[in-house]
């Protein structure tokens, strides 16, 4: 057999670096791990000098990870991944049932309260090994895509199509395609004309153009936290809204909801993971199960006026 080269990172180095990272302090990180401080600190000491660069900044206030650190700590938390992810396929081939093992999922609001619960029971109910975690995370900036770069999520159910380039190492298919409606209190003679309501993850640059050519939509007067709350305030009579079908899905009667028309914008709705995590069992798994769901859930983003 080959000798291990000596610039090679152990596993429980990685798992060091990512402790360090998590907890923000070498002394958190080696409670966390049984570890004495100096075991920690000697860890990643010798990660720096196998890698080649500074990985934390160390200070009063604890270790932040450097850009390097950043990026180590990504890729080893995703290596981190991928031994447990061969574990439990290994043991599930011997079982002759390789859909087994933990699948964390990371989402943005509407596609975690309306798109997975249906898809989660039927996993459970095919795959009862498969131990699902589901993460709500804003779709602004890096968005959910940013957690599986990040190593913290094994897939997405992410927005595509934006101005931002997928990270590296990523794949992306589409699931849906998401119509924006007209929202609005029901029955009022001139929903056009009311303030406009929008919150930070609405409308971006899948609709920008759309958006930017109607000189019917004011600028917003009311910011709302998410799109829970936007269709809270265009309830109560507050303003009107432009909003994907998803976030629309359960809607009071006292919210309307009018088509915007043949040139109506949309976004697409998919799935990202890494390219290593692809082919896994778990993964598949949850494909499978999103895409049979899809004429489904696809049959509910209806509109009333």
């Amino acid at each position: 057999m080959g000798r291990t080269n000596d610039s090679d990172l152990a596993p429980q180095e990685l798992r060091v670096l990512v402790a360090v990272a998590d907890a923000g302090g070498f002394s958190a990180a080696a409670e966390a791990l049984g570890l004495t401080q100096s075991a920690v600190s000697h860890a990643v000491r010798g990660s720096e000098r196998k890698i080649g660069a500074v990985l934390f900044d160390r200070g009063r206030g604890g270790a932040r990870p450097t850009p390097a650190g950043d990026r180590a700590v990504a890729h080893a938390r995703r290596i981190l991944r991928l031994l447990d992810v061969l574990t439990a396929e290994a043991r599930g081939a011997a079982q002759l049932d390789a859909a087994e093992g933990p699948l964390r999922i990371a989402a943005f609001r509407s596609a975690a309260l309306h798109l997975l619960p249906p898809v989660l029971a039927r996993l459970r109910a095919r795959h009862p090994g498969i131990e699902p975690h589901v993460r709500i995370v804003r779709e602004v900036g890096r968005g959910t895509a940013g957690e599986v770069a990040d190593g913290k999520a094994d897939v997405a159910i992410a927005t595509l199509g934006g101005s931002a380039p997928l990270p590296p190492g990523l794949v992306a298919r589409e699931l849906l395609e998401e119509p924006y409606s007209l929202v609005h209190p029901t029955g009022h003679p001139a929903p056009r004309s009311l303030p406009l309501v929008d919150w930070a993850e609405n409308c971006g640059s899948y609709t920008r153009d759309w958006w930017a050519a109607q000189d019917w939509i004011p600028r917003a007067t009311v910011e709302a936290e998410d799109d829970g709350a936007v269709l809270s305030l265009v309830s109560g009579g507050h303003g009107m809204a432009i909003m994907p079908a998803l976030s629309l899905v359960g809607a009071p009667g006292s919210v309307g909801i009018t088509d915007l028309g043949l040139h109506r914008p949309s976004r697409r709705v998919g799935y990202v993971t890494t390219s290593e995590l692809a082919g896994s069992s778990v993964v598949q798994a949850l494909v499978r199960e999103l895409r049979a769901a899809l004429p489904q859930g696809v049959s509910l983003l209806g509109s009333r006026a």
